[in-house]
C-alpha cells in the first residue's frame, strides 16, 4: 500500500474510533457506488441521524482550512453518494454532512478536529 493510502487508512481508523466514541455506530467505512465515495457512514440512534463523513487526513506539518479541502466539486459528489447510499438501503431517516480532520505528527499521535454539519445540501427551488 502507498505512503499516502497508508496515512489515509489511519486517518479513518482513528475518525471510525472518535465517532464510536461520541456514541455512534459505524455502517460502513469505503462505501462505493460507481465513481462515489463514502469515507464513513456512521448512524445515530438517538436522534435518527445519518453522518455522511468526509476524512482529511495530513501530516501535522500541512497546515489548511478544512473547507478548502471539501470543494465544491466534492461536496456534490458526496450529496450524490449519500442519495445513492439511502436509496439502496431504502432508508427514510435524515443525513448531516460532517468532516474530520485528522493531523498526524511526526511521533504517530494524531490530533482530530470534528466539524459536525460541515455543510448544508442546497436547495433547489422552481417557479
Amino acid at each position: 500500500m502507498a505512503k499516502h493510502n497508508e496515512l489515509g487508512h489511519e486517518g479513518e481508523q482513528a475518525a471510525c474510533e472518535l465517532l464510536i466514541a461520541k456514541g455512534m455506530v459505524i455502517r460502513d467505512v469505503n462505501w462505493r457506488l460507481n465513481h462515489l465515495e463514502i469515507d464513513i457512514v456512521a448512524y445515530e440512534e438517538g436522534v435518527r441521524l445519518l453522518h455522511i463523513v468526509e476524512v482529511k487526513t495530513r501530516t501535522a506539518n500541512v497546515t489548511f482550512d478544512f473547507m478548502q479541502a471539501i470543494t465544491l466539486r466534492k461536496r456534490r459528489l458526496l450529496i450524490n453518494a449519500a442519495n445513492g447510499y439511502v436509496h439502496h438501503y431504502n432508508l427514510n431517516i435524515d443525513v448531516q454532512f460532517d468532516v474530520i480532520i485528522v493531523q498526524k505528527d511526526a511521533s504517530g499521535q494524531m490530533a482530530l478536529d470534528y466539524y459536525p454539519n460541515a455543510f448544508d445540501v442546497p436547495l433547489k427551488t422552481y417557479h
